[in-house]
């Protein structure tokens, strides 16, 4: 178990960048941070981000990405991967999210994402929420780090949009069910295209909302509307905005 500064809590009073110097202070440097986004959305990937900042490195207007814009994140995601020390985002389909449990999956992308920073051996990883095992490196969990430690929040930022614009690809290809609107979680419109229509292939099967019906019940395997290209086969989660499971980058 890490043993060292206290990590924040909601209320304590410190920045979101005074963490990080704590730790620094201490000795425990590089430290990355890692969160995951889509974990309670019904279809889709479950996407990791981590990020390692370097030191003296403030983002204006950085934040837990769920209380910031679509404009604000894209700007801010352009700056961690144009700055950071090093990034990495890890994909979990939504096949694989049914195989092994969201829970599982949820562990499985944020390791690979530490494990992935490239050219650089974290001393320590702070993860939004809970503990994960097997982490490559030592581990901190952080209640609501997105909103307490900057690192988390630029994670935070590299998943969401990372996996907000795989949804807005995924609804190229089933438009009925508006992917790019809510993005896979089950609001009362998803819910009703879902009741309506049965699953398609990127529907997590196991998720209680989503009927039983198995994919492509639905008519999806069929073509779908004439955009200029081949949208009878949905994409696989590797070919969605160029990326392998795993995409990183590093200053």
């Amino acid at each position: 178990m890490f043993e060292g500064p206290r990590p924040p809590r909601v209320g304590d009073g410190r920045d979101l960048y005074a963490y990080g110097l704590e730790l620094e202070a201490a000795g425990v440097f590089p430290v990355a941070g890692a969160d995951e986004a889509g974990r309670g959305a019904c279809a889709g990937p479950l996407v990791a981000g981590a990020a390692v900042l370097p030191p003296g490195l403030r983002l204006d207007g950085l934040d837990d990405s769920k209380l910031l814009t679509e404009r604000q994140r894209d700007r801010l995601y352009d700056e961690v991967t144009a700055r950071a020390t090093a990034w990495a985002v890890a994909v979990v389909p939504a096949t694989e999210v049914d195989r092994i449990g969201v829970q599982e999956a949820n562990y499985r992308a944020l390791r690979e994402a530490v494990a992935a920073l490239a050219g650089v051996r974290p001393r320590l990883a702070l993860i939004d929420g809970f503990m994960v095992p097997a982490l490559p490196v030592p581990g901190q969990a952080v209640v609501k780090g997105d909103r307490l430690v900057a690192c988390i929040a630029a994670a935070s930022i590299l998943a969401k949009v990372t996996r907000d614009r795989m949804m807005a690809e995924l609804h190229l290809s089933w438009p009925d069910y508006g992917f790019a609107m809510h993005k896979g979680y089950a609001t009362a419109v998803h819910q009703a295209a879902l009741n309506r229509l049965g699953p398609c292939p990127e529907h997590r099967l196991s998720y209680a909302n989503v009927p039983g019906r198995a994919p492509g019940d639905n008519g999806a395997d069929g073509p779908g509307p004439d955009t200029g290209a081949d949208t009878s086969v949905p994409p696989s989660q590797g070919d969605l905005l160029d990326l392998t499971d795993t995409q990183v980058g590093s200053a």
